[in-house]
């Protein structure tokens, strides 16, 4: 296997379908290859990893686990650019608390569901738990510049979101988008080589495919 690879990781929780493709198609032309992939092999010869992520986050920690990608992922998540979607962006922080579940600890934070019982949106209805629907992101800088894999994506560009739990980053330089459901929220999380959303940019047309584009050209 080359080493100009990008790994998709296939541990049983993921959109893979959709997540792939998109990878797929932003790669042509890049020198890359995408492969989706559930031997932790691949993962570890992959120049960059994608950790997908849906359902709950439990059944996702231990799929992980069970499926023997786990240490492969902290592997890559030390050395090299590692993309995370969803419940994939969930997994990276230290807890969740979906069923009191413990994350990967790669992020400290921890990850909590939406408080909205009883309150209504400015049109009168309920705030429904799980979100779903399309938000603006506002991009956060850090140092007076944001996030790499930003580049030109404008901010306040909309991205659709399906959860009902969301990132609280412990420290406010790992977030690196937010976005406003009943109150404001981390959307996105970076450290290091690690990026990650909890939007589905597979899922966001042009926008979520300029995500994929620089995350597969992004030198961290």
């Amino acid at each position: 296997m080359s080493q100009r690879t990008v790994a998709v990781v296939d541990y049983g929780m993921g959109n893979l379908r959709s997540v792939s493709q998109a990878v797929m198609h932003v790669a042509q032309g890049s020198g890359l290859e995408v492969v989706v992939t559930s031997r932790p092999e691949d993962v570890r010869a992959a120049e960059r990893v994608v950790l997908p992520g849906q359902g709950a986050m439990r059944d996702c920690m231990r799929e992980l686990h069970d499926s023997g990608l786990k240490e492969a992922v902290l592997e890559a998540a030390a050395s090299k650019p590692l993309m995370g979607v969803c419940v994939g962006m969930q997994m990276l922080l230290d807890h969740s608390e979906e069923q009191d579940t413990p994350g990967l600890g790669l992020i400290p934070g921890r990850v909590i569901r939406f408080r909205l019982d009883g309150r209504l949106q400015p049109d009168g209805s309920r705030f429904k738990v799980p979100q779903m629907g399309w938000n603006r992101v506002r991009q956060i800088a850090h140092d007076g510049a944001v996030h790499p894999v930003w580049a030109g994506v404008p901010d306040g560009a909309w991205f659709y979101f399906v959860h009902s739990y969301h990132a609280c980053p412990a420290e406010a330089r790992h977030a690196a988008g937010e976005t406003d459901y009943g109150d404001a929220f981390t959307c996105a999380v970076a450290r290091d080589n690690i990026f990650a959303t909890q939007f589905h940019p597979e899922k966001s047309a042009d926008h979520g495919l300029a995500l994929y584009r620089n995350f597969l050209s992004w030198k961290p």
